[in-house]
C-alpha cells in the first residue's frame, strides 16, 4: 500500500528528477534550461552505464544513476518501485528513444520491434509504474517526448511514426487518468530535432535543437501548458500535414 504524501514543491522548482533515458540529448537539455539550484537531485536511468557517468559529470546538481533499459520492460516496475522508495519524485522526464531509417526496418523486422520497444512500450511500462507514485505521493510532473512524426505517418519513417503517435496518444490518456490527483503531464511535439540522433540527415523545415527544446520545455513546466509545440508554428503545420490528400501524401519523401 502506497502511502499519500505531500510536498510543497514550486512549480518548475522540482527537488527530486528522474530522466529515463538518462543520455538523451534533449532530456539533459531541459535539465539545464531547468537552472535548478545545485542541491537538486538528479537520477539519470540509462542502459549505458559510461555515457551516462559522463552525463552526470556534466550537470551542476547532485547526480546519480541508475541502470534502465527501455527494451527491458519486465525489469521496469522494480527500478521505478526503488528510486521512489528514497523519496518523492516531482518531474519524471522520459526521453528514451531511438531513430533507425526505415529503409533499415524495411530489410529486418526485429529492428522495427526493437524501436517500438524503446520509444513506446518501454515509456508505457516505466510510466505507469511512475504514476502509480506519483498519484499516491499527490503531487508531481511527467514530460513526454513526442514528434510531429506522431501527426501522421509517412513512407519515409512510419514505423518511427507509429511509435511516436502511440506514445502520443498514451500521453494524453494518461493525463486524463491523473486529472484531479495532482500529477500533471506535459506532452512535448518538437519537430527535427538537429542533434546525435539525427546525424547526417538533412533538416526538415522547421527544425529545432535540443537546446532550444530543453528552453521551451522549462518555460513551459513554470506555467499551466499540457501540450507544447516546438517551435510553436508547427502546431499549424501539424494542421495542415492532416489536411493533406493521401495520393499527394504518398509523394513526400521525408
Amino acid at each position: 500500500m502506497l502511502k499519500k504524501t505531500t510536498f510543497p514543491t514550486p512549480p518548475g522548482r522540482p527537488a527530486r528528477i528522474l530522466l529515463l533515458g538518462g543520455t538523451s540529448e534533449i532530456g539533459l537539455e531541459i535539465l539545464l534550461a531547468l537552472r535548478a539550484p545545485s542541491d537538486t537531485e538528479v537520477v539519470l536511468a540509462g542502459r549505458d552505464e559510461q555515457r551516462t557517468t559522463r552525463a552526470a559529470a556534466a550537470l551542476p546538481y547532485r547526480v546519480r544513476t541508475s541502470h534502465f533499459d527501455a527494451v527491458e520492460v519486465d525489469t521496469h516496475q522494480a527500478i521505478v518501485d526503488e528510486l521512489f522508495a528514497d523519496g518523492p519524485i516531482d518531474l519524471v522526464i522520459s526521453a528514451a528513444g531511438i531513430l533507425v531509417p526505415q529503409e533499415l526496418l524495411d530489410e529486418d523486422p526485429m529492428q522495427a520491434a526493437q524501436l517500438l520497444d524503446t520509444n513506446l512500450t518501454g515509456q508505457v511500462t516505466a510510466l505507469l509504474a511512475a504514476a502509480r507514485h506519483l498519484r499516491a505521493q499527490g503531487h508531481g510532473t511527467v514530460v513526454i517526448l513526442s514528434s510531429v512524426a506522431a501527426v501522421r505517418p509517412r513512407r519515409a519513417n512510419y514505423v518511427y511514426g507509429a511509435a511516436k503517435a502511440g506514445l502520443d496518444a498514451f500521453a494524453r490518456g494518461l493525463s486524463d487518468a491523473l486529472h484531479g490527483s495532482g500529477v500533471r503531464v506535459l506532452l512535448v511535439r518538437p519537430g527535427f530535432v538537429i542533434g546525435r540522433m539525427t546525424a547526417g540527415m538533412p533538416p526538415a523545415p522547421a527544425a529545432t535543437t535540443p537546446p532550444a527544446v530543453g528552453a521551451v520545455v522549462a518555460a513551459a513546466l513554470s506555467s499551466t501548458a499540457s501540450v507544447v509545440w516546438i517551435p510553436r508554428r508547427l502546431a499549424l503545420l501539424a494542421q495542415a500535414l492532416r489536411l493533406v490528400p493521401r495520393p499527394l501524401w504518398r509523394r513526400l519523401r521525408r
